[in-house]
């Protein structure tokens, strides 16, 4: 049983560094903290981008643009696909 747990948290360990595939697609965009941390988020239609503040809110426009596609100065690239983003 010891094992089992302990091969469960190192499955759990490990899934934290998989890539950012996750639902819709791993994508990049570039950020500028404007709205400080956010979990997650996606390109909709009309090339905006939609965000959340954690698992279970709801989804906000971008209305600011404050993300972009391309980098700009004061933006910093992020990564993700439904999943908590990071820096790159």
């Amino acid at each position: 049983m010891k094992s089992a747990l302990i091969a469960l948290g190192a499955v759990l360990a490990l899934s934290g560094c998989a890539s950012y595939g996750g639902y819709g697609g791993g994508y990049n965009a570039y950020y500028d903290d404007a709205y400080g941390p956010f979990y997650d988020g996606y390109w909709g239609h009309g090339d905006v981008f939609w965000y959340r503040t954690g698992r279970g809110h709801p989804f906000i426009s971008d209305e600011g643009r404050h993300f972009h596609r391309q980098a700009g100065t004061g933006f910093h690239g992020v990564r993700g696909g439904m999943h908590p983003f990071h820096r790159h």
